[in-house]
């Protein structure tokens, strides 16, 4: 078995933040695609309903995952960055101490989806003739939480070390898992929305034992050694001052689109429809660009474990070049090919252009989205969590619950509804960039 890790703090950077980045990249749309099956599964062989069950859990499902992902991200900068600064006992401190608490923060989640499930459904208005299915498909759904934190575990420690492509091949062999149990467990056992959610719960284990398996063989500092399993108690404290507040942060951006979920909701079914169809592309676009925030954590952080202050802001702005490219490139390519991909998801013109509504907004919204999210990420990757949390709450949630309630009570159109994206994530750029110059400055003259 060659070596798994790479050394981020040498050669082209552009040409290495690229190859870093792709893995990555495809992990993410197949996990969206993986999600998509789920979806389609349901509506294709039990029915309207069971589809509406499992839709009315995403956002419940996407706001405990951001807590894992937040995880995720403090364990990758610390690895990265004593990975960088060639401490092999630090790397491997890190690594047990992270597993044991990505573990027990999934054990949390598990339980809280047991006993509040049905309680989380009901306080977001989930319709009577859907929340039963929905509080099943979640409670078992939860019962994959643990897994999935030891799989973001797993992705953070090999992306901190440059091998992004093992996540790839676990996550593809479990997301064919997934979509074999998920017709056996539907069609041949006829278990509905029980059996959609098995099929996750049951994939999510394979990524998991894939990891930890792997982690276990591997012969480098990142190894797993069962008799080495504890917590170091700074190492821990790292982690959670950056997991934590990353994780908030997700959990935020999901309670915020709420709101504005809410507003749209204010118009005919028509407009929510195409809303929703177009919505579709979020995704899509912001897991492509995820991909080069996350290398530009990794990089930053490793340079800055290996003392390398130049090489650390250029892999800022090489990241920020690529995630506003690609941002550009999908964002107009939804305005000018918008009809087409919302066939994908309806046949009535009149939805089509209320999603076109939108699509036509957020094509141009992308771009300023990575002016955020990269330099958030480049905070991070400097070990600095929580003023860039704190600046995306005032930012994102602050001053769109503000709009909501003023400019778009006054114009009341679903243009004024879509343009607080782009103004809000203005706002918050330019706040992220300031907070980070004035950082990586102050750090710079220690380094």
């Amino acid at each position: 078995m060659g070596h798994v890790t790479q050394n981020l703090t040498e050669g082209k950077l552009a040409r290495q933040i690229f190859l870093f980045s792709v893995p990555l990249m495809i992990s993410n749309l197949l996990q969206a695609l993986f999600n998509m099956a789920d979806i389609m599964v349901v509506g294709q062989f039990v029915g309207p309903e069971a589809l509406g069950s499992v839709g009315s859990t995403t956002i419940l499902v996407t706001l405990f995952t951001g807590f894992l992902i937040g995880m995720g991200n403090g364990v990758n900068v610390m690895v990265a960055r004593y990975f960088g600064a060639r401490s092999d006992r630090d790397v491997s401190e890190t690594v047990h101490t992270s597993l044991i608490l990505c573990l027990l923060e999934g054990v949390v989640i598990l339980v809280l989806g047991q006993l509040f499930s049905r309680a989380m459904l009901e306080l977001l208005n989930t319709k009577e003739v859907l929340i039963d299915d929905a509080a099943l498909y979640l409670r078992i759904y939860f019962l994959g939480m643990p897994a999935m934190a030891v799989y973001n575990f797993g992705n953070a420690v090999f992306s901190a070390v440059g091998n992004t492509k093992k996540p790839l091949l676990f996550l593809t062999t479990a997301g064919v898992a997934n979509v074999v149990m998920n017709l056996f467990f539907v069609i041949v056992c006829g278990l509905g929305v029980a059996g959609v959610a098995i099929a996750s719960a049951a994939s999510q284990c394979v990524c998991a034992v894939l990891i930890v398996v792997s982690l276990l063989r591997s012969k480098e500092n990142i190894a797993l050694r069962p008799h080495a399993l504890k917590v170091s108690a700074d190492k821990a404290r790292f982690v959670l001052r950056l997991g934590i507040p990353a994780g908030c942060q997700n959990a935020i951006f999901a309670i915020a689109n709420l709101f504005i979920q809410s507003g749209v909701n204010s118009f005919d079914a028509v407009t929510v429809e195409g809303n929703s169809a177009a919505a579709n592309s979020d995704a899509l676009v912001y897991d492509v660009m995820n991909a080069f925030y996350m290398a530009c954590s990794s990089f930053i952080s490793q340079n800055m474990g290996a003392k390398k202050k130049k090489r650390m802001l250029q892999s800022y702005f090489i990241s920020l070049a690529y995630s506003f490219g690609v941002g550009a490139v999908l964002g107009l390519s939804l305005v000018v090919f918008g009809r087409q991909f919302l066939s994908l998801f309806t046949k009535d013109a009149a939805v089509m252009e209320a999603g076109m509504a939108r699509l036509r907004v957020m094509g141009f919204s992308y771009m300023v989205s990575a002016f955020m999210d990269n330099t958030i990420a480049a905070s991070r990757g400097l070990g600095k969590a929580l003023v860039p949390t704190i600046i995306v709450i005032l930012g994102s949630c602050v001053f769109r619950v503000v709009w909501v309630y003023t400019i778009f009570a006054y114009f009341h159109t679903i243009d004024s509804l879509y343009l607080l994206y782009v103004f809000s994530w203005t706002i918050t750029a330019v706040a992220e960039i300031l907070y980070f110059a004035k950082s990586y400055r102050k750090l710079a003259a220690t380094l």
